[in-house]
């Protein structure tokens, strides 16, 4: 039920296309949608029935905002462009990039092929996404063995190795003409849009004539180029009569959840599949809509000839926004398509719930243990800290992030403590708390970022009021904390909370337990291998330092390239140089570093 607020605020909602923005207790947005008709949409949150994530979020919400558009293609543009911003908990989270390989075929007067993770409106043509880097090499070695473009800068006043390999047209050192290159190209394109029932015969033809004039190695490169084609290119099943490059959405949607399946035809074969599962808070069809403008918003990219849908699927505005024909097929190949979509859907988001019911107690459930514990309502980010130092040398910090019971190593930081000079010692841990809180949420507050719902700092009374003091009196933001303290064992013990660390203790036998144990385990070893490395490189810079020659410049250089003795020692004098090292210095640094001291006796 919404409160008063709420019930106010539902009653002056405009009956207009816009979005809207869901907060929490914290004034923090957890979720944007879009509607045609602002007040029907976000008032059905409030006044129906709710499962799964849904009535969480729904549990959550204690304000929110609106923004009018004009058009519902306006309030589509704004939704995805409110989401990449604001990054809400509950919206779904897409990568920028896709991180597949495309070949390039460069638009120049002496254009060349090349593998590119970006795609740009150059003019140029792509050919991808492949499924992996090695397949798109592969492809694109043999494509500059059998129809050679440049290789080579070009312009180089003489023939480069590659013309005397037959893989370069000889831009090198002389003017090749364009006819040359747009043949090749077109052979090229022909190639990788699928058709290589040609390319396969002429090279037969080609292997045949070289064994017959007795040419053995010819024939037999040509015979691999054969298998190659075989084994590699036309390894995929031909799934479609086409080559028309286009993709297939297709969603199955049970207990509050939708799974989405993405199948990429090109050159006629099915080259890569992409999956999201993620809450559906509107109606299935409007998650899909904007899912597509998000997927297709990222930077690498390329759109597609047409896009497959199921029915029911408003594709007026995506149509508009895209500028790519969306099509639901009622028979043939392309009905089969998006029925195989549909069927991995439910497979997958039904292999989910198998494993949602062995995990929910164990994340979910176990985080609800520790913020009952507290006394907090429920939070989703948990962020911890730890200090590693040795007799107060090197002194580091680390933190990880706990996102619903789970680690979320994206986001771990570590921190190289600055202040070490002023106070001299790395082991006042005050101090040091006092710097990486204060540098992780001042970051965090001038980058208009969400603050974490917990922290919990492994340690005492001592690490407990430095972070509370920093929060409070220097940032002035107000963030739960709570100590992690071990026994005389060095095992996780209980927490501790307020100016006076009082006790909260949790069921040594509680999933909630253990997973406090997990984070404290965590952060202590997230520190330790930070400071170990960095130990190592101040141990390798003490090395470097008594060497004559050796200036602080050259160190850094050197800890950069190498990072270690053995590296360095091993590294021939060439490489050295080439940053910038005389060869006389060179030498000293490898006589230095393979001379080890006797032992005595």
């Amino acid at each position: 039920m919404a409160s008063e607020h709420l019930e106010r605020k539902l009653s002056l909602l405009p009956a207009q296309p816009g979005c809207y923005l869901m907060k929490d207790l914290n004034s923090k947005i957890i979720y944007v949608g879009k509607a045609k008709n602002l007040k029907n949409r976000v008032r059905s949150y409030f006044k129906s029935a709710h499962e799964g994530k849904t009535a969480r979020l729904v549990s959550e919400i204690v304000d929110f905002e609106t923004i009018i558009t004009s058009t519902d293609k306006e309030a589509f543009l704004l939704e995805i462009t409110l989401i990449q911003k604001h990054q809400p908990y509950y919206n779904i989270k897409l990568k920028k990039g896709t991180g597949y390989p495309y070949i390039k075929i460069t638009k120049e007067r002496n254009p060349t092929m090349l593998i590119t993770g970006q795609v740009k409106k150059d003019g140029a043509n792509y050919f991808g996404p492949y499924p992996n880097v090695y397949a798109a090499e592969e492809t694109l070695h043999f494509l500059q063995k059998v129809y050679p473009l440049r290789r080579c800068q070009g312009n180089l006043g003489r023939p480069c190795l590659y013309y005397h390999m037959d893989q370069c047209l000889g831009a090198c050192f002389k003017d090749v003409p364009k006819e040359l290159y747009d043949s090749q190209i077109e052979k090229i394109i022909s190639f990788l849009n699928g058709n290589v029932s040609a390319v396969k015969k002429e090279l037969n033809e080609e292997m045949l004539e070289a064994s017959q004039k007795l040419q053995f190695e010819r024939a037999a490169d040509i015979r691999d180029q054969i298998h190659y084609i075989e084994a590699t290119v036309e390894k995929q099943k031909i799934i479609s009569n086409d080559n028309t490059p286009r993709d297939i959405f297709n969603f199955y949607v049970e207990k509050g959840w939708i799974s989405i399946q993405v199948f990429f035809i090109r050159q006629a074969k099915l080259m890569k599949r992409e999956k999201r599962i993620f809450p559906c808070i509107n109606t299935p069809e409007e998650e899909l809509q904007t899912f597509i403008l998000q997927f297709y918003n990222r930077k690498n990219n390329v759109l597609p000839k047409e896009i497959l849908v199921p029915k029911d699927i408003d594709t007026s505005v995506m149509e508009d926004i895209l500028q790519v024909p969306f099509r639901t097929p009622q028979r043939g190949q392309k009905r089969d398509l998006l029925d195989m979509a549909y069927k991995n859907s439910k497979l997958v988001l039904e292999e989910k719930f198998r494993l949602m019911e062995l995990d929910n107690r164990k994340t979910f459930g176990a985080q609800e243990e520790i913020f009952e514990a507290l006394g907090l309502s429920y939070g989703h980010i948990i962020e911890s800290f730890d200090h590693s130092h040795i007799q107060g040398t090197s002194p580091v910090s680390a933190m990880v992030v706990f996102k619903d019971g789970h680690p979320y190593k994206n986001e771990y930081r570590k921190y190289k403590i600055k202040g070490e000079v002023e106070h001299q010692k790395g082991s006042d841990e005050a101090a040091n708390t006092r710097e990486v809180i204060y540098r992780r949420y001042s970051r965090l507050i001038k980058e208009e970022k969400p603050l974490p719902d917990l922290i919990l700092m492994d340690g005492g009374i001592i690490e407990l009021r430095a972070a509370m003091d920093v929060l409070e009196n220097e940032l002035g933001v107000s963030i739960p904390v709570a100590g992690m303290v071990k026994n005389d064992k060095h095992n996780t013990s209980h927490l501790i909370v307020g100016e006076d660390g009082t006790a909260v203790d949790l069921d040594v036998k509680s999933q909630g337990f253990y997973l406090l144990q997990r984070i404290q385990d965590e952060v202590h070893r997230f520190a330790i291998t930070f400071h170990r490395q960095t130990r190592s490189k101040n141990a390798l810079s003490s090395q470097l330092e008594s060497i004559k020659g050796v200036g602080p410049k050259t160190r850094t250089k050197l800890l950069k390239k190498f990072g270690s003795v053995k590296k360095i020692k091993e590294a021939p004098l060439d490489d050295l140089m080439s940053l910038g090292v005389s060869k006389q210095v060179a030498q000293t640094i490898k006589l230095s570093l393979s001379t080890t001291p006797k032992k005595r006796k």
